[in-house]
């Protein structure tokens, strides 16, 4: 029985439950007009409790002398209905002040009352307002997209910033009519554990090649042709791209799965710091930029809107005012935004809260994967764990374009990339995230590891035997070529296919060659994992065997990550930094 319904059953009146006891004078509280009279209370004898006075008693509660016997309690009255009166009359005098109790009681009745209306009130805000913020996004349906992420995987997200000048007040910002390119590109990975996430940025500058994509529109499918050896802010825009073009780019890029992306315009920055109140930046002297128009002063200020906008867009002002120092002042800016989101004072803020969600649901262009507020809060429940000091911001490693005799554009570094995706790939935390202990797990894989250290064999002393298990057609031979051109050695030989496709690249060897093992895993770049040592030793002259399986990408990349991050510049987002 709830706080509406209780005493009322049988339309019974809560103000007739209190009635007169005869016996003892007092009214007494009746649930259930069934129930017999109260039995008298005991008391200690000569004690005589005061009590109400009445026709037949006393103020003392005694007896008046003749005074006829007590009828019984009177039973419960029903409910008054208009027009009349329900049930028996009551005895004269009955009615009395409710005690205090019952005035608790209304009021926890009316309490209950209004906090289920506001709960019903708020049912039916809360799907106003998902009808309101489900309208305001907008969806592109790229084939490219993986349709989700799974519990215990990690995925990765595009998130791409237009200079398309769409929008209130972006006209003016020149190039009105362009269709925009991929002006700013973060490669979000989110952990398997979620624990941490690696947020890295693709200059916009690049020179890559940009393949083939189909974009999807109503009047049907599309593929648009790809471009060799061009910038990759073209990947988007251009040509009639989308955002699946990008991804594409993307994934070709590095070799990572890209599951979803995310598109904001000009708008986004501004409408989004107004949202949460401004953010705070820090310069290490003054600015009075005249392109983007930011003025700020040395030490930390508070951006929004306009400001918030010119501050990203800055790039004359900051370093040698090349793109590449305007990507580690957006990642600043987006470090300091996740704290201010992620702060008490947004989090606890309704009003701040709505105009989040109005201004990032307004300025947002997602694929269809993710493009319902369901979706996107699933995704937000995702991420909700990762504390931003375990939040890496980090540049793609380049190095100038050495085909250009004036530099203007840059391309991967040679061996810097391949490391960070290589990170990437094997979900490797930048800010060295701790993994839960697990000591079964633990010991196995420092058992693994164990076969790693140790002697190493000189590489003119290494024999192996190559087969081709990873499904690349010419994998074996391009790594004896490798192997003998580039690392001395000079005792591999090219075995052609395996007798199966393997999923994992394997070195199997003796106990006696220990040591050419741990030579070729670091030639290679194979982890401990890929190492199944024998029993018996090997011949002189016997070789090795190593089985490339479908991790293997490529001669000279490694099949994982290094054990240290490499030399990178990164911003964690939990660290203020001030732009130089």
């Amino acid at each position: 029985m709830d706080a509406h319904s209780r005493g009322r059953a049988d339309e019974i009146d809560p103000a007739d439950q209190w009635v007169l006891n005869p016996r003892t004078g007092n009214y007494e509280l009746r649930l259930d007009r069934s129930a017999g009279q109260s039995a008298p209370v005991s008391r200690p004898r000569g004690v005589t409790p005061p009590g109400p006075r009445t026709p037949d008693r006393t103020r003392g509660g005694e007896r008046r002398p003749g005074a006829a016997d007590a009828p019984p309690v009177p039973g419960q009255r029903r409910r008054r209905v208009a027009g009349g009166h329900g049930g028996d009359e009551p005895p004269a005098g009955r009615r009395k002040r409710r005690p205090a109790k019952s005035r608790k009681k209304k009021a926890l009745m009316w309490t209950g009352g209004v906090t289920a209306f506001v709960v019903v009130a708020g049912a039916v805000g809360a799907y106003a307002l998902y009808e309101h913020f489900n309208g305001n996004i907008k969806t592109i349906d790229v084939p490219s997209a993986s349709g989700g992420f799974k519990k215990g995987q990690a995925f990765n997200i595009l998130l791409i910033g237009t200079d398309k000048r769409t929008g209130s007040g972006n006209a003016g910002y020149g190039d009105k009519n362009s269709p925009g390119h991929a002006d700013t590109t973060i490669l979000f990975h989110v952990s398997a554990d979620r624990t941490n996430a690696t947020a890295m940025s693709i200059p916009r500058d690049l020179k890559t090649d940009i393949p083939d994509c189909e974009t999807r529109t109503a009047e049907g499918t599309k593929v648009i042709p790809g471009d060799q050896d061009v910038r990759f802010n073209t990947s988007l825009g251009q040509a009639g791209r989308d955002p699946g073009c990008t991804m594409k780019t993307v994934q070709e890029l590095t070799g990572l799965t890209v599951d979803h992306f995310m598109m904001a315009d000009f708008n986004a920055v501004k409408e989004m710091t107004t949202a949460v109140g401004g953010v705070k930046v820090c310069l290490k002297k003054p600015v009075k930029d005249k392109d983007s128009h930011l003025n700020l002063p040395a030490g930390e200020s508070t951006v929004a809107g306009e400001q918030a906008l010119a501050f990203v867009r800055t790039r004359h002002s900051f370093g040698n005012e090349s793109d590449l120092d305007r990507i580690k002042v957006q990642q600043q800016f987006l470090s300091s935004m996740i704290r201010q989101m992620k702060s008490d004072e947004t989090l606890t803020s309704p009003t701040k809260l709505y105009g989040l969600a109005e201004a990032a649901t307004n300025a947002l262009t997602v694929d269809t994967g993710i493009g319902s507020i369901s979706k996107l809060s699933d995704l937000a429940k995702e991420l909700t764990p990762i504390d931003p000091k375990n939040i890496t911001f980090a540049t793609l490693p380049v190095v100038d374009n050495p085909a250009e005799k004036i530099k203007a554009t840059v391309v991967p570094h040679p061996e810097k990339a391949e490391q960070l995706f290589a990170l990437m790939k094997s979900d490797t935390s930048l800010t060295e995230v701790k993994k839960k202990e697990q000591d079964a797990k633990n010991a196995k894989a420092n058992a693994q590891a164990a076969l790693l250290q140790g002697p190493r064999a000189e590489t003119a002393k290494v024999r192996v035997d190559v087969y081709n298990g990873s499904g690349i057609q010419g994998a074996a031979q391009n790594t004896i070529n490798w192997l003998q051109n580039e690392q001395g050695v000079s005792r591999s030989t090219n075995k052609s296919n395996a007798p199966e496709k393997a999923a994992l690249t394997t070195l199997t060897y003796a106990p006696n060659q220990a040591d050419q093992a741990r030579k070729l895993a670091d030639l290679m770049g194979l982890p401990a994992t890929a190492l199944k040592p024998g029993t018996a030793d090997a011949g002189p002259m016997e070789p090795m065997t190593l089985i490339l399986g479908a991790d293997f990408k490529g001669a000279g990349v490694p099949i994982t990550g290094p054990a240290k991050v490499p030399d990178i510049d990164k911003v964690e987002a939990d660290k203020k930094v001030c732009a130089a």
